[in-house]
């Protein structure tokens, strides 16, 4: 027997009962129930409600709130305040010069995209590839650097053209004492999660 066939039977032998229940919404609702079987009683304790209860139905509108986190922009820098700029020069890849004038706390790879220049930063500067290798050209600027930590050495094993005096772009944060860096751009990148890398 089909469903429709079933409840075209079941329909005729129900009747309208109204529901007992102490929850504001209940009191309106009604439902179908067997003539045979009686309605509950209510009973007092049931129709106390504690005050701090609501109903989620309630006439007022309830707002839920939201949160997201902070949108994260990555090559986006801030223009230096006058007076307070760093300077650090990128050589691409063609061998050109760009000067660019930055502000204490930039990484390089922010720098790089701010500007156009061609570094890819895969990871989005989260330490987690080599596309943002970059070879600083003075020994002296590098040893004013923070030493690389294991996951930017276990990283760097993997960029193109390693030298002594590489680095990741995104763990090259911009200080006074590095006003005047000097970088060049390796001749290729290796990106280990593009497709050509199987």
């Amino acid at each position: 027997m089909s469903n429709s066939k079933m409840f075209a039977q079941l329909l005729p032998s129900l009747r309208l009962v109204p529901k007992r229940s102490a929850s504001p919404i209940a009191r309106h609702v009604r439902c179908y129930a067997k003539p045979s079987v009686a309605p509950l009683p209510a009973s007092p304790a049931r129709l106390v409600q504690s005050p701090m209860r609501r109903s989620p139905w309630s006439t007022s509108l309830q707002t839920r709130t939201f949160s997201a986190s902070a949108a994260v922009s990555h090559g986006h820098v801030d223009p230096p305040t006058p007076g307070e700029e760093l300077y650090v020069t990128f050589i691409d890849k063609e061998g050109a010069e760009h000067k660019l004038a930055v502000s204490k706390g930039d990484n390089l790879l922010d720098i790089a995209q701010a500007h156009d220049l061609e570094m890819e930063g895969a990871c989005g500067g989260s330490c987690a590839c080599s596309t943002c290798h970059v070879i600083v050209l003075d020994q002296e600027y590098y040893d004013k650097m923070p030493e690389p930590d294991d996951d930017e050495n276990d990283m760097l094993d993997l960029a193109f053209g390693l030298q002594e005096t590489s680095r990741l772009g995104c763990q090259i944060v911009m200080t006074p004492e590095l006003d005047g860096l000097r970088v060049k751009l390796p001749a290729m990148t290796r990106n280990l999660q593009s497709s050509d890398f199987k």
